[in-house]
């Protein structure tokens, strides 16, 4: 038996006046991902607990099997596995997003005009990493460049109880009233000032400016943690196999569990991933040997945070045809015997351009043993329609694995 999930990240949505009414999942034309619903099993699930921030951390965690109310602790150290970082028992880390603020002269009435600094490239984004922890790097502090917006800094003894806003949450957003706040703030606030005085000159931006792109103008702080300890894949499940991703924070769950991280050519965690290149690494892990498979695609979320509908609903379809499509087409020849299972980790509704904690729809499809055919195609009004809720989140996992 060969397992894979498929996750769309932040497919999940509320209904849409210029939709008539209707959510992106429900307008997107999908037939493999409807299949799947149609002569599977269709629920909703809660992915984020009560009292926990919906983040792709939280619910990802949550869609591998582990309980975050016992096992979260922070998005950041996470990436940091993600990126192959090793943390110490004193190492707080962080998040650094490269953004893009307003042009006012007080750094504490600028906007947040892109979380992501228009998407910037990983090349230059390293090149202004690189030059930062030329300035910032100490004993303590450690900048690590990532890929496009998304960076790490590790701060041994950090300030870990400070309260930080995740930059995707204010966008349009005056900043001030988001600033750091609580034990720490002070030097946190430091940073990000220094950041802009230092970035807002760089030959990097100028020349992106020029070229009438978003300067990455400044670093954002967030998703402050400590290193994780999750119980191995393997010993829980008794199931070697990948997780591949576009983003190190699900490629660090997938390392934290003892999963191989399987990288992939072209992979970028918006429109222009590699969609198809993703579902050949996935059948290729299968080829060779592989049981499990966490496939996680990114590109709904991105357009949620942007507020791009076209994009949301043309990230959904291909998902749908060149990834879902072709695993169908190609796995059984693989193993005639498999199970998918389908869902989103949260709603990244385009109404509010950040995620919500709303339970998602899921679809479990087994290979040996189709459901009566149905009518409900994969959707979040027809997985509430069947009255089947799962909650808590991580047990959907075993419900998939050992049911």
């Amino acid at each position: 038996m060969k397992y894979l999930v498929l996750l769309g990240d932040g497919m999940a949505d509320y209904p849409l006046q210029e939709l008539g009414g209707k959510t992106p999942l429900q307008v997107a034309k999908k037939p493999n991902m409807d299949r799947l619903a149609k002569e599977g099993v269709l629920g909703l699930v809660r992915t984020v607990p009560p009292g926990l921030p919906p983040g792709s951390d939280v619910a990802n965690l949550a869609v591998f099997g582990y309980d975050p109310q016992r096992y979260y602790t922070g998005r950041s150290p996470l990436e940091a596995a993600g990126m192959g970082v090793e943390l110490g028992e004193e190492d707080v880390t962080f998040r650094c997003n490269l953004v893009t603020l307003s042009a006012e002269a007080k750094y504490e009435e600028k906007k947040m005009v892109d979380y992501s600094a228009g998407e910037i490239g990983t090349d230059e984004a390293t090149l202004l990493i690189k030059d930062l922890a030329t300035e910032f790097n100490s004993p303590a502090k450690t900048f690590y460049p990532g890929v496009s917006y998304r960076h790490l800094l590790v701060w041994r003894n950090g300030p870990l109880r400070a309260e930080l806003t995740p930059p995707h949450d204010i966008s349009d957003r005056v900043i001030g009233p988001y600033l750091p706040q609580g034990k720490g703030a002070g030097e946190l606030l430091f940073l990000l000032k220094e950041s802009q005085r230092i970035l807002s000159k760089h030959p990097v931006n100028q020349q992106r400016v020029a070229r009438n792109l978003a300067p990455a103008n400044s670093i954002w702080l967030w998703g402050q943690g400590t290193k994780p300890q999750l119980p191995g894949f393997y010993e829980k499940y008794r199931l070697r196999g990948a997780v591949i991703s576009a983003v190190d924070l699900a490629k660090g769950l997938g390392a934290c569990a003892g999963l191989e991280v399987i990288d992939v050519a072209g992979a970028t965690g918006n429109i222009n991933t590699n969609f198809a290149g993703k579902a050949e690494a996935a059948l290729s892990a299968f080829r060779t040997g592989a049981d499990f498979v966490y496939l996680h695609i990114e590109a709904a979320d991105e357009a949620g945070h942007h507020g791009e509908l076209g994009t949301k609903i043309e990230a959904i379809e291909r998902i749908d045809q060149e990834a879902l499509g072709r695993i169908l087409r190609e796995l059984p020849a693989i193993s005639p015997e498999y199970k998918i299972l389908l869902l989103p980790d949260h709603p990244t509704p385009l109404s509010v351009k950040t995620h919500v904690a709303d339970p998602v729809p899921f679809a479990i499809y087994s290979s040996n043993n189709k459901q009566p055919g149905s009518s409900s195609p994969f959707d979040e009004e027809s997985a509430a329609r069947t009255g089947l809720f799962i909650e808590p989140g991580h047990s959907l996992m075993d419900r998939f694995l050992l049911g």
